[in-house]
């Protein structure tokens, strides 16, 4: 059962999934309740079934690896063809794990509604604390809605700028 509750924006809406068991199908409709939410792109979404709750937190773990991976590596290729052009076996490998890392967040992660969101541990920094006085004994999880065009703009550039690097460094070395 979705509860919705929403300020004077609509931007501000939160979305409680609530843990009731009122069927054999219970996990599918709070599966369905998710995506609803996701799709309403509510502020704050609590989810209370906690293997629902820890599925959607592994989601977005993976796509904030590849974001990191590609990031990390692809300034590690930078730093490391600039500093040492004539060893393109150091910023070459670096290069493609940026690469790949880039183009699997790009293919398969990018246009998930999930993407918007990351995993809130402390309650502090909710955007609508009052909820929590509405939230029973559970430990439920907490997404909160997070825009991500800079975090892709920064790792698509850095991705762009070291594999050129790496093919330039690479092309060096074959010339």
């Amino acid at each position: 059962m979705v509860d919705e509750a929403s300020d004077s924006e609509d931007s501000k809406k939160v979305a409680i999934i609530r843990e009731v068991y009122d069927g054999e199908n219970a996990h599918e409709s709070f599966e369905y309740e998710l995506e609803r939410a996701l799709e309403s792109e509510c502020q704050l979404i609590v989810i209370e079934p906690s293997k629902l709750g820890d599925e959607t937190s592994r989601w977005i773990s993976v796509g904030n690896c590849l974001h990191k991976t590609a990031a990390l590596s692809g300034v590690a290729a930078v730093v490391t063809g600039l500093l040492w052009g004539d060893r393109p076996y150091i910023c070459g490998p670096f290069g493609v794990t940026a690469a790949i890392s880039c183009s699997l967040y790009t293919v398969s992660w990018q246009f998930d509604p999930c993407c918007q969101y990351q995993v809130e541990t402390d309650t502090s920094k909710l955007p609508h604390v009052e909820v929590l006085a509405v939230l029973g004994p559970s430990s439920p999880t907490f997404l909160v809605r997070k825009d991500d065009s800079r975090r892709r703009l920064l790792h698509t550039t850095i991705t762009t700028l070291a594999l050129s690097i790496s093919v330039w460094r690479v092309y060096q070395a074959l010339k």
